[in-house]
């Protein structure tokens, strides 16, 4: 992977670190291929544990784009990568932009999206932004997992038990609408039971769209269908499961998990197959057809 090079030194890469455990484990994937990590932790989302793993590390406000692109300049960071769940949320707060402050770079990249409201505020449009501004400056970036490719999941029965007659007919009924509401830019997973729908994700995300689930599905059984995509970009917002998962899985009464091999990251496969296993889960990775029929 080609990324900026002092004399003499290693490879540096920038980090854009979000929410989670994923800018972790992109994080010490990097440092383990002999990069030079250059990180900007976002402010009450980012673990500070990231300050042990790079080079240098600093926080950086949810709408300070001009601070993150002066950074990486004065880093010589030509390459960053992007990891962790950023908390759109938090942007329709009261108050927000006196809480969050953007800096002049980010009111001119947003200022279409938020004050004069032309153009949506879908995921990938303010990501895509985001991108364009940080190109304007001779910074490209790259995904996250091109450092980490085994993150990525494979296709195949992942759990001891397998999907009963039922779950597989919810697994091929739900990924059709997961497909649709990806293709929309809503959210990535839904729940289903019977070929019913009890939740569709959207912007409360994957964790909040299975207890609402829960809370409507009471005597539980039923089926989360995470997918890409069909346009995804795997630059930012690639869908991502770990054992947090599995444990809202678990206290909302789901039993099974169908999400998309090869572009569905596992983080800490190892301990999310033994936390499903003994909770009894089910966790299948599936492709699209027109990836089955490529393969």
């Amino acid at each position: 992977m080609p990324a900026t090079t002092a004399a003499g030194g290693p490879p540096r890469v920038g980090l854009l670190a979000g929410w989670g455990r994923y800018p972790i484990v992109v994080a010490e994937a990097l440092r383990a291929q002999g990069y030079s990590i250059y990180c900007l932790g976002l402010k009450d989302n980012a673990d500070p544990a990231l300050r042990e793993i790079c080079a240098d590390f600093e926080w950086l406000g949810m709408a300070q784009l001009g601070k993150a692109i002066r950074y990486y300049r004065r880093q010589r960071c030509t390459q960053i990568t992007m990891a962790g769940k950023i908390h759109k949320v938090q942007l329709f707060q009261p108050w927000v932009w006196l809480k969050i402050v953007p800096d002049w770079r980010a009111v001119k990249c947003y200022y279409p999206h938020f004050w004069l409201t032309k153009s949506d505020r879908k995921d990938d449009t303010l990501l895509g932004a985001a991108i364009a501004e940080f190109a304007k400056d001779g910074i490209t970036v790259a995904p996250a997992t091109d450092f980490a490719p085994e993150l990525l999941v494979k296709a195949g029965q992942l759990t001891r038990r397998g999907p009963t007659a039922a779950q597989v007919a919810d697994m091929d009924f739900g990924w059709s609408l997961a497909k649709e509401m990806g293709r929309l830019d809503v959210g990535q997973s839904v729940a289903v039971k019977g070929r019913a729908v009890f939740a569709v994700e959207a912007i409360e995300g994957t964790d909040e769209c299975i207890r609402r689930a829960g809370q409507l599905c009471r005597s539980g059984g039923f089926t989360v269908v995470k997918t890409a995509k069909p346009q995804q970009d795997m630059r930012f917002d690639v869908p991502t499961i770990g054992v947090g998962t599995l444990e809202t899985m678990v206290q909302a009464g789901a039993a099974a998990l169908a999400i998309e091999a090869d572009k569905t990251i596992i983080l800490d496969e190892a301990a999310v197959l033994e936390f499903a296993n003994r909770h009894g889960l089910v966790i299948v990775a599936r492709r699209n057809d027109a990836q089955a029929a490529a393969a």
